[in-house]
């Protein structure tokens, strides 16, 4: 008997594995038809969920935390047990905002400290407050951008207006002059460099290394109700992960991806982000960065729960939730590695034996402790240098200059 279920999915490069688990038919091999329902915003796709319009959904993982926490409407309990990937955005900006940066665009991403300086100059040198855009403010890349901004002494919600706007309208919103640029996940930074409009200045993947994006939210209570089918569903999702992240098929993915259904833009720019080649600035070659995206590779669909209070303490950090030991239980708690366990409790993925790591420690490929198999962690690190322990998120926060 076949479970059709409902996923609601923004026009991104990061909704690969459920595109992929659909179109390659490893849901079906599950049991599962799965119905993919486009979405334009994430409060839409948000609203779609939380009030059961969709079993589950593409997510950005901060939002999964604010939702549960009560941060963007009445408290609503959610549980992300899957993450569909782990980097795969960049921050673009006006061709003219660029010229006060770096003119060497490879050196310009390797060193994002410096870049963030530079950005910190061009700021008092541009007509206007800079407009960026972010497509929310519970995302990923609204926190790293607030991270990075603010280590070069930038107050983000003094010296610049983040704007927020669906990703699939950034690229028009830059070409009508309402914004200055934007950080948003793939292929959209692509499409405004290729259109002339902007200039990559930073991506993910240099800000913080493997740093947490989408998930695969369900209700809480509905994921309790209905093990089998979420167990199902997460590994349909992990074969497709492994697809996805095999180069190979990246350029069969990227034609999937392409399709009107989903992402809607040319076949060759979804594909340079999926093969790590990032085109910095119009007409220019190609910048290899080889982890700008993964899918599968070192346990990336793992729920890390310090990952969740990464999130956590950077929604202290910005005075958007106030701390206590109960709110940062309940936001850890988000994130369920003990049901992705059980799911592929007899897959051959190899799976970290603990919860909880400490973030940014790892500078090399490392070996952890797996439960089968053998698993290598890839560099982890922060372009700061900091690290997180996240049981001591107090000595973190203190960290860092006023505000909070």
């Amino acid at each position: 008997m076949t479970t059709n279920l409902k996923i609601a999915f923004l026009p991104l490069n990061d909704a690969a594995v459920l595109v992929a688990a659909r179109e390659r038919g490893f849901a079906e091999e599950e049991g599962l038809a799965i119905d993919l329902v486009p979405t334009t915003s994430w409060a839409t796709l948000r609203d779609r969920l939380v009030y059961g319009q969709v079993h589950a959904a593409q997510m950005l993982a901060p939002l999964a935390v604010a939702v549960t926490l009560g941060l963007s409407q009445q408290p609503a309990a959610l549980a992300a047990p899957y993450k569909l990937n782990v980097n795969g955005n960049m921050l673009v900006m006006a061709t003219d905002f660029a010229k006060a940066l770096e003119q060497n665009v490879a050196a310009r991403l390797a060193d994002p400290l410096g870049t963030a300086h530079d950005f910190a100059a061009a700021i008092g040198l541009w007509r206007r407050k800079p407009v960026i855009g972010v497509v929310h403010r519970f995302s990923s890349h609204a926190l790293m951008l607030r991270y990075w901004l603010a280590s070069a002494g930038i107050d983000p919600d003094r010296d610049v207006v983040l704007r927020v706007l669906p990703p699939s309208l950034t690229v028009e919103a830059m070409r009508a002059g309402e914004i200055d640029g934007f950080i948003a996940g793939e292929p959209w930074g692509t499409a405004a460099v290729e259109a002339g409009l902007a200039e990559t200045v930073a991506i993910g993947e240099r800000i913080w290394q493997r740093g947490v994006e989408k998930v695969l939210a369900f209700r809480e209570a509905w994921m309790e109700e209905n093990p089998d089918t979420v167990d199902r569903l997460l590994r349909a999702l992990a074969k497709a992960a492994l697809w996805c992240d095999d180069p190979a098929n990246h350029p069969v993915l990227a034609d999937l991806l392409s399709d009107p259904r989903y992402v809607d833009q040319p076949a060759d720019l979804i594909l340079r982000a999926l093969s790590g080649q990032i085109v910095a600035r119009a007409g220019e070659a190609a910048i290899a960065n080889p982890d700008f995206m993964l899918f599968s590779r070192e346990a990336t669909p793992f729920p890390w729960r310090s990952q969740a209070l990464w999130i956590y303490s950077q929604l202290v950090r910005w005075n958007m939730v106030e701390h206590d030991a109960v709110t940062a239980a309940k936001a850890a708690g988000v994130f369920r590695p003990d049901i992705f366990r059980r799911a592929l409790a007899d897959s051959d993925m190899p799976m970290p034996g603990a919860s909880m790591k400490v973030e940014g420690a790892v500078d090399l490929p490392l070996a952890v402790g797996s439960r089968r198999g053998e698993l290598t962690l890839g560099p982890d690190r922060f372009f700061d240098g900091r690290v997180f322990d996240p049981e001591r998120i107090d000595d973190f926060l203190a960290g860092f200059a006023v505000p909070r």
